[in-house]
């Protein structure tokens, strides 16, 4: 298969803006972009035929020229990575598959990506694929402590029989009755933020208005689910260091902990 990955990346983050070029220090000590390390997690990935990374900024794009990647521009009125993928379509050599590979996922293990392919190579009827994991009961009871003073702690999935994404919420989903967090591993499926499409389901996606689901939650999946796209949940196993993602700056510290604990340069 033709697959591709696209890295979004903005300057403009509400919440943390420039981040895609925020120095992060690796296990040897050594300094790099959090896009050249999103880059290099991508790379590490197999089966891939291409990697671009796609912004609007051309500081990012001009940083870009340094680790050696290629670049496509898209337009700043994106409103989140998936339109960003969609976009970078028409720039691209007929992919079978497209990955979206999160800017600021540079701890993403290249299994969960390569998990997702093959899901796809398997079945044909598949438009949309993404990773969840289950959590342990002990992490669960973390993010209700996080949920009960205000915070989002991240993102949970429900599926049907066949692993099709019933719903995505920022609220923590199932409801856990009593008892529920007895055993060591919980009903919680963590969804990761990673997207393997085929070409149809990011035509699709632009075609569909934006849903009050999709604005009250913040998650961009739901559209695919509004618009009756069903996007297969693909189980990976929780790796052995914290998956953080950058989203504030107070995250750079226990990020580069993760790094050296995976043993990242």
């Amino acid at each position: 298969m033709n697959v591709v990955i696209l890295i979004p990346a903005r300057f403009a983050s509400s919440r943390y803006p420039g981040k895609p070029l925020v120095e992060l220090k690796g296990a040897g000590g050594g300094r790099k972009p959090l896009i050249q390390r999103s880059v290099e997690a991508a790379r590490r990935v197999r089966g891939v035929s291409g990697i671009y990374v796609t912004t609007d900024d051309e500081r990012i794009a001009d940083a870009c020229k340094d680790f050696g990647v290629g670049v496509i521009m898209t337009s700043p009125e994106c409103r989140n990575g998936t339109e960003r993928c969609a976009e970078a379509l028409a720039s691209l050599h007929d992919p079978d598959l497209v990955v979206n590979f999160q800017g600021d996922a540079l701890l993403t293990p290249a299994g969960f990506v390569e998990a997702l392919i093959a899901r796809m190579q398997d079945d044909a009827d598949v438009l949309v694929a993404t990773p969840a994991m289950r959590l342990r009961s002990d992490e669960v009871r973390v993010l209700q402590a996080e949920e009960a003073a205000g915070r989002v702690g991240g993102t949970s999935v429900v599926a049907d029989a066949q692993d099709h994404a019933l719903y995505f919420s920022k609220k923590l989903i199932p409801y856990l009755p009593k008892g529920s967090l007895d055993g060591p591993m919980s009903p919680v499926r963590l969804h990761v933020g990673i997207y393997a499409y085929r070409p149809e389901a990011l035509e699709r996606y632009v075609a569909t208005p934006v849903s009050e689901l999709e604005m009250l939650e913040g998650l961009e999946q739901l559209r695919f689910l509004v618009t009756g796209i069903p996007m297969a949940v693909v189980d990976v196993e929780t790796p052995p260091f914290a998956l953080r993602e950058l989203n504030n700056p107070e995250d750079v510290e226990p990020i580069e902990q993760a790094l050296i604990d995976a043993g990242l340069e």
